[in-house]
């Protein structure tokens, strides 16, 4: 009888390896170490130009530590690199939702709003990353020109339509004085 209850655990013992790799671990993979961060995987392949599988890291980031401004602003400069403006402006502005003042979240949302076309939004949102960041980074400073040239572009471009279809033109003299001018 001793013999059929010995038998069993032998017969358990052998099925595991003796190193503790388990066949739901890939070769190759030391299951005992710790995994590197999802955050940090994700910023290397960024790097890389693999922003799909960024995404995926970042997602799983997301899972481990939890929807922190950190891993929604990630999943929010991948979605922007991969040209996916308004998913990428929903999550950033999410992640401004959880800290107003993160920086990164703040441009990363000016470009995908530069890029959707809502000029004087993205000239806020870079401004307000300007201020934030006390004008120290050169990114978000050449981000603010841009903005500051395309809206204003923008503006000159919509009274250049008008110009032409009504014939009138308003002519700047000196500070803060102007002159219509119509041909006739």
């Amino acid at each position: 009888m001793r013999f059929f209850l010995i038998l069993p655990l032998i017969a358990v013992a052998a099925c595991v390896p003796a190193d503790g790799v388990t066949r739901d671990v890939p070769f190759g993979i030391d299951s005992r170490k710790d995994a590197v961060d999802g955050l940090t995987v994700g910023h290397r392949l960024m790097e890389a130009g693999e922003y799909e599988l960024a995404l995926k890291a970042y997602y799983r980031a997301a899972g481990e530590t939890g929807l922190n401004v950190d891993t929604l602003s990630a999943i929010g400069s991948a979605n922007l690199a991969l040209g996916r403006l308004g998913q990428a402006e929903k999550v950033l502005q999410q992640a401004l939702d959880v800290d107003p003042t993160f920086v990164p979240a703040m441009n990363n949302l000016g470009v995908a709003l530069m890029e959707s076309g809502k000029l004087g939004e993205a000239r806020a949102m870079f401004q307000r990353a300007f201020a934030q960041d006390s004008g120290q980074t050169d990114s978000i400073r050449e981000n603010l020109k841009l903005a500051i040239a395309a809206s204003e572009a923008s503006v000159y471009a919509e009274g250049q339509e008008q110009q032409e279809e009504g014939g009138l033109r308003l002519m700047r003299r000196e500070k803060g004085e102007y002159v219509l001018l119509t041909e006739l």
